[in-house]
């Protein structure tokens, strides 16, 4: 038996983009599964990643045309040559109560999960006959992770408490990250990250497929509705099955149906599933035909990559398998080597630097204090440690600390203060000796950190014409070490090269990147300004209310980037110099550029300040940055003094007005010569400023009366024209 299926290698995806994803605001999910949606979006906004995608795409289908599917062919139902495969799993149960799942479900699951790759689940005895010889078997095995990537023990189960009730987007993985209110993926190379928690908009899950285009490594996972484990409140779907589901795409099957909505020309790219029309619902029972499939044995609605209830889902083909397997050794071999599965080795004597919390990558005073947390991995209580601390290869100091701590328990440890130059600097960190002995597991001993001091300083214009970027002195912090602020040439304000954020190819919604300048002290001025061009774009029309925009702030800190104020902060509607919204890749022209001012008059002797731009994406489009310059202002100590001053005096017809400060309520300045006659007025309107310029050279020599208006008052100043 023979099922015939179109296969279309470089159209499948082309018109479910643009058709179901083509909008970033139409995300109401009609679909159990996010998983295309997830892909398509993120190929949408990046044809080279599409392109790129559909290219690594057809050469897995052809190699696999080319040799694996005759090797399954041989040995159908069986994985290929016996192999056995185990993974590490790990649970991430993100809920705003995470101990509502509890272990013997997640057990449970695994155990589902475990049953439905090998083909022993027990739900399989409703395949029908016909289908009986299309019955694939996995070596593909999941384990609970026994060690955390730092090695420490685990169950494979993370319970954190989500920063949000539930989670709505699934283009912009915020389950997946701390800072989003989710949870940190680990390691995805060595761990099958699943994220549990609690869908606001109908989906059972999405997961990433392998290879190029489906999310960076940390974000590579399934993500399912808890309510969908075992035992769970979704009637329907609470035996598993969508985690079995959401793994298939995750090693590289689609949809049975080819997500083509009832074309027959879409494909998963098997040849051992029949073609169909559209996904299945419910749980059906014997022979279902389509559109697609019209007679025979009709469509494999038992298939787990279809939408049957879970009931009704108890099978993947050989054919799946072989792809499944294929793309794990393509695509995801390291998770064959992880040691996730293994429980940690112990030791008597274990310190381990944890992390340097301090310097981070800046620092703004030459000396610093090095802090560092230190962690008992050993059995036995930690009561003496040696720590050396060394820059640049020089010669290690030595600081002895003297604690208690039982087996892994940690704590902050501040280190013997450092004095250091400009520049950008590594520090090195290590421990030894832990209670006067060998340690015995010295992987975990040692860790650096680069940092970077450079003197503040008074004056600042930076146009990013230089190649090196960051400018001296400048730094960029990413915490999510994905997209970040970058310079870019051929588009600026003036000269050939700008600094951009590319919030339209970036998903994650609610990430921030600064972009810092250098250090400055704001001395011996009367005002300061921070300047800059800037040009940006949405994606979605800024009239639309309840959207999540792309957010510019400039910040302004006192104590190093620990802590900051915001000193400007425009989003939407006020921040966009393109007005119409823009659904390609905006690049601005030479008319959509703004300056824009910041007053930085209250930091005037203040001391040493940081200055950052900040970028919190909202997966709009992009912002640029040109021209930033500090300017400042110093005021002529007469004027000061006075308030009121006439200059030149004598002069020859130029005739300069100024005021300190400005006088708000300014009616007018007027001239008169010494017969009383006005020869020169200039009436402000309510809009007074601090700089007037008259001309008088026309008229004779002798001494001129110049008058101001201030409210009720009159101030007069006698000025000789030569």
């Amino acid at each position: 038996m023979k099922f015939l299926k179109v296969v279309c290698c470089t159209a499948l995806l082309s018109g479910f983009i643009t058709g179901v994803y083509s909008q970033k605001n139409n995300r109401t999910a009609t679909e159990q599964c996010g998983t295309m949606q997830h892909l398509a979006m993120k190929l949408d906004r990046d044809p080279q990643l599409k392109k790129q995608f559909e290219q690594q795409r057809d050469q897995f289908n052809n190699a696999l045309k080319q040799g694996l599917y005759k090797l399954a062919a041989a040995n159908r139902g069986q994985n290929i040559n016996g192999a056995s495969y185990t993974i590490p799993i790990v649970f991430h149960i993100v809920l705003p109560n995470p101990s509502v799942v509890t272990d013997a479900q997640i057990q449970a699951q695994l155990d589902t999960l475990n049953k439905d790759f090998a083909g022993t689940n027990g739900d399989s005895v409703i395949i029908p006959s016909y289908f009986k010889p299309f019955f694939g078997s996995s070596g593909i095995q999941f384990c609970l992770a026994k060690q955390t990537p730092d090695g420490d023990p685990s169950t494979g189960i993370e319970r954190v408490v989500a920063g949000r009730p539930s989670f709505s987007n699934i283009d912009n993985d915020a389950v997946k990250h701390t800072a989003t209110g989710g949870a940190d993926g680990w390691d995805a190379n060595n761990y099958f990250n699943v994220w549990v928690c609690t869908f606001s908009n109908g989906l059972l899950g999405y997961a990433t497929f392998p290879g190029a285009g489906d999310g960076n490594d940390n974000q590579q996972g399934v993500v399912m509705e808890y309510r969908s484990l075992p035992g769970g409140a979704f009637g329907g779907f609470n035996k598993g099955k969508t985690l079995s589901h959401e793994s298939g795409h995750y090693f590289n099957l689609y949809h049975i149906w080819g997500d083509d909505d009832g074309a027959c020309t879409g494909s998963d790219f098997v040849d051992d599933t029949p073609n169909q029309a559209n996904s299945s619902s419910g749980c059906a029972t014997g022979i279902i035909t389509d559109a697609c499939t019209v007679g025979g044995n009709g469509i494999m609605y038992q298939n787990y990559m279809d939408y049957s209830n879970d009931n009704c889902l108890v099978m993947f083909t050989p054919l799946q398998v072989v792809r499944m397997e294929a793309a794990l050794l393509a695509y995801r071999s390291s998770l064959l080597s992880s040691n996730g599965c293994q429980a940690p080795v112990l030791y008597n004597y274990d310190a381990q630097l944890k992390s340097i919390n301090a310097p981070v990558q800046r620092i703004c005073n030459s000396s610093f204090t090095p802090v560092i947390t230190i962690r008992n991995r050993g059995t036995q209580t930690l009561t003496s440690l040696k720590i050396s601390t060394a820059i640049d290869n020089s010669a290690p100091a030595v600081f002895n600390w003297i604690g208690s701590l039982v087996q892994l328990a940690a704590t902050d440890v501040s280190l013997n203060s450092i004095t250091t130059t400009a520049g950008v600097h590594t520090l090195k960190i290590y421990l030894s000796a832990p209670n006067n002995n060998t340690d015995q597991n010295t992987v975990n001993d040692t860790l650096s950190v680069s940092f970077e001091y450079t003197a503040p300083v008074t004056a600042l214009s930076e146009g990013f014409e230089g190649t090196v970027f960051p400018p001296a002195g400048w730094d960029i912090v990413n915490p999510d070490f994905s997209m970040t602020w970058k310079r870019v040439t051929g588009v600026a304000k003036t000269g050939n090269a700008s600094v951009m954020m590319n919030n339209f190819e970036y998903p994650a919604v609610g990430q921030q990147d600064y972009l810092r300048l250098p250090g400055v002290n704001i001395i011996s001025v009367d005002s300061a300004f921070l300047s800059f061009q800037v040009a940006a774009a949405t994606y979605t029309a800024v009239g639309t209310g309840g959207n999540t925009w792309d957010t510019l702030e400039v910040l302004i800190s006192s104590d190093c980037g620990q802590h900051y104020n915001s000193l400007y902060k425009k989003y939407g509607s006020t921040l966009v110099t393109h007005v119409a919204a823009d659904t390609s890749y905006f690049v601005p022209n030479a008319n959509e550029w703004r300056k824009d001012s910041v007053n930085l008059g209250a930091y005037i002797e203040a001391g040493q300040v940081l200055l950052a731009f900040k970028n919190t994406t909202g997966f709009e489009n992009n912002i640029y940055l040109d021209d930033i310059n500090l300017r400042t202002v110093t005021i002529n100590p007469n004027l000061k003094s006075k308030g009121f001053l006439v200059t030149p005096n004598p002069t020859s017809g130029n005739v300069i007005v100024q005021f300190y400060p400005q006088p708000i309520t300014l009616r007018s300045i007027q001239i008169f010569n010494v017969m009383g006659q006005k020869i020169a007025e200039t009436i402000t309107n309510g809009q007074p400023s601090n700089y007037y310029a008259f001309d008088i050279s026309r008229h004779a020599a002798g001494m001129y009366i110049v008058r101001a208006l201030i409210g009720n008052d009159v101030l007069i100043r006698k000025i000789i024209k030569n």
